[in-house]
């Protein structure tokens, strides 16, 4: 009988695996090296726990194969189709740079070249009337140049195809006729949007993916089948829920932030066991920290992310923000003698000095052993910390500089990290009107929980959650996530003159393809969930709010009253009185798939003393502490202690200063009480 899911997070360093048992909620974990071809780390890291495949009932996947290809350039020959005189429209963009007073600063090179944009003359009207139709023959003459030039993958973009995509289609049916073996991607297909550049990137980015993503799909899929796994293989994508592969190829750019989106996933579900429906996500690795938001059980999502600045990518994500802070960043001082810490890492290969593999940078994580917050050994033994070259580090590279002791840099570099990681809790918090003190923070990843109680005392925040096995908590969320389709239509209308009628008939037409969609991957009827919201601005604007709305949809007035409390905590200000317009409608139709409940556990009184002690020095305390060392794995349901204290595991290391109180819940979660 199958029993077991089985979720696998691939990362450019590490292969996470997650085993979960349905019928006991036990779980195994195992973290390997990723490979050259991730499949074979995958597969290799299931078989390593000793996991029949024929066993397993869900096998969930979050991988950066779609990211590491925007970033490398590693990309398949591709064409752009576009209206004639628009074929600059993805290079132009919106006329902005990353940092706009850089003179010498350019954005990244489109994805698709000048020379591959090949332009057709027709034309649609804003209002959606077809002016110029596709003339066959061209399109057959444009058929037979592609293929000449030997294109993968072709993006149709044309102008105000979001009115009227009839144009888009008649020459993707002629493509795909002439073009057999070659995909097609419709930009309002793949986003029905206004705004062409958003519109042409997203389908642009979805054009070289498919290829990729696709591919990679199919021998995953065929992978496990030869090992006996006879269900469907589950893809994670950035919208926090899952595709299989008979619709990725069609929506491949949603694969671009699989990886991140699992983590924000983990930290909602664990928050939500410990009590919290407000919970901010901290998840700190060795290069960089992500930082989601959770609001009334509901995650942060934007509609305009980008891999590379200039090419956005405008499918609804959850909101992560991510910055160069990490174990492996490194502190350095700049020209005005003033401390900074990353984005620089160090990385995997040489690591932090106290590696002993040749790195000569102080890092974050050579400040912690310096500090003794940190043993002489991390992955249970398995990787060697020299505290010595640590200190030579640190003592060379910023305590000479800045005439300080071992000490005092170190706790230097450690609260420039801080500071770094509270500024963007900020951004996805207090900058959105949101009050830190109503949230929880999970702090997970392998640094998170040596961070998160300091970064919670600087922020307010009242409680901390370490889950029971942080640096694999991102593969632990694409356990939990559900079958998960996103569809608009543009729909501009001025409240005061917007028709329900109209409004609800719209929805219906979004509706039914996606229980279409639905359908194609297998989910039954009572297994689909649609998800109502309007996108709404006052008039003037262009930014537009998401607010929820029913189904039947019957009041604008309600949608109105809605939005300006979103308004007012979003921006701290209404306009009372201003006009407002509707400017596009959302459907977000979930699969339900079957979730199994990790393991509960009873609280026993059992005695845990600690494993060693060591002598630790915490922040706003000039001497070191003699600090008890507890091993995770000895601590139950029910265990409590005030700090200071250090809690050891495999994966993680989790800091407990003074005045602060840890307990263990019914999960083995890691309570802190700041």
């Amino acid at each position: 009988m199958s029993n077991l899911r089985i979720a696998v997070d691939i990362g450019g360093t590490f292969t996470d695996i997650c085993v979960l048992d349905e019928t006991s909620g036990a779980l195994r974990i195992a973290k390997i090296p990723s490979t050259k071809d991730p499949i074979d780390a995958a597969i290799g890291g299931v078989e390593k726990l000793g996991v029949d495949f024929s066993q397993v009932s869900l096998f969930a996947h979050g991988t950066t194969v779609a990211t590491n290809a925007l970033i490398t350039r590693r990309l398949p020959h591709t064409a752009m189709v576009t209206t004639e005189g628009f074929r600059d429209v993805i290079e132009v963009g919106n006329s902005t740079k990353e940092d706009l007073w850089d003179t010498y600063d350019d954005n990244a090179a489109p994805y698709i070249r000048r020379r591959d944009r090949l332009t057709f003359v027709e034309r649609t009207s804003s209002s959606g009337e077809v002016e110029i139709k596709i003339d066959t023959k061209a399109a057959v003459e444009l058929a037979l140049k592609i293929k000449r030039r030997g294109y993968k993958s072709v993006a149709v973009c044309f102008m105000n195809s979001f009115a009227n995509p009839n144009n888009e289609r008649e020459m993707k049916r002629i493509l795909e006729k002439e073009l057999p073996g070659v995909t097609v991607s419709n930009s309002a297909d793949v986003l029905c949007e206004m705004f062409e550049h958003d519109r042409f990137s997203t389908a642009v980015v979805n054009a070289v993916l498919q290829p990729v993503v696709g591919e990679y799909a199919i021998r995953m899929q065929d992978r496990l089948r030869e090992n006996g796994y006879s269900s469907d293989l589950l893809l994670l994508h950035s919208g926090g829920g899952v595709m299989t592969p008979k619709t990725v190829d069609r929506h491949a750019a949603r694969l671009a932030a699989s990886g991140i989106a699992a983590g924000a996933v983990a930290s909602k579900y664990i928050a939500n066991l410990c009590g919290f429906e407000n919970s901010i996500g901290f998840d700190m690795g060795g290069t960089s920290t992500d930082v989601s938001l959770v609001f009334e059980g509901q995650p942060s999502v934007t509609r305009e992310w980008m891999i590379e600045y200039g090419h956005p990518i405008c499918f609804p994500s959850i909101d992560v923000k991510t910055i160069g802070a990490g174990g492996g960043s490194i502190a350095w001082i700049d020209e005005a003698g003033s401390l900074r810490n990353g984005p620089q890492s160090a990385g995997a290969r040489p690591g932090p000095a106290c590696y002993g593999q040749g790195g000569k940078q102080p890092t974050n994580t050579d400040a912690n052993i310096a500090l003794g917050r940190l043993g002489t050994g991390l992955a249970g033994g398995d990787l060697s910390l020299d505290r010595a070259l640590a200190e030579e580090a640190i003592a060379k590279h910023v305590a000479a500089p800045l005439e300080l002791g071992i000490i005092a840099a170190s706790k230097a570099i450690i609260d420039v990290a801080n500071a770094n990681m509270a500024d963007a809790i900020r951004l996805v918090s207090i900058m959105r009107g949101y009050d830190p003190r109503d949230f929880a923070l999970v702090a997970f990843g392998g640094a998170g929980s040596l961070h998160g109680v300091a970064l919670a005392r600087d922020l307010s925040i009242p409680t901390v959650i370490v889950p029971p096995n942080p640096g694999v908590t991102s593969a632990l969320g694409c356990l939990l996530v559900d079958i998960q389709h996103d569809l608009t239509a543009v729909h501009i209308v001025d409240t005061a003159k917007a028709d329900p009628e109209a409004i609800e008939a719209v929805f219906k037409e979004l509706e039914s393809e996606a229980h279409l969609r639905l359908e194609h991957e297998g989910v039954a009827p009572s297994d689909r969930v649609m998800q109502r919201s309007i996108d709404m601005r006052y008039g003037g604007q262009w930014r537009a709010l998401s607010i929820s709305v029913p189904a039947p949809f019957t009041s604008v007035a309600g949608a109105i009253e809605d939005f300006e409390q979103a308004h007012l905590r979003e921006y701290n200000y209404k306009r009372d009185g201003a006009a407002l317009e509707i400017f596009r409608l959302n459907v977000t139709a979930i699969g339900l798939s079957p979730k199994a409940e990790l393991q509960h556990f009873e609280p026993t009184t059992i005695e845990v003393n600690p494993v060693t002690n060591r002598a630790v020095v915490f922040d706003d305390v000039a001497q070191s502490l003699t600090t008890p060392i507890y091993n995770r794995d000895s601590l139950h349901t029910g265990f409590s202690i005030e700090g200071p204290c250090i809690i050891e595991q495999l994966d993680a290391t989790t800091l407990i200063p003074p005045q602060a109180t840890v307990s263990v819940d019914a999960w083995l979660n890691l309570i802190i009480s700041v």
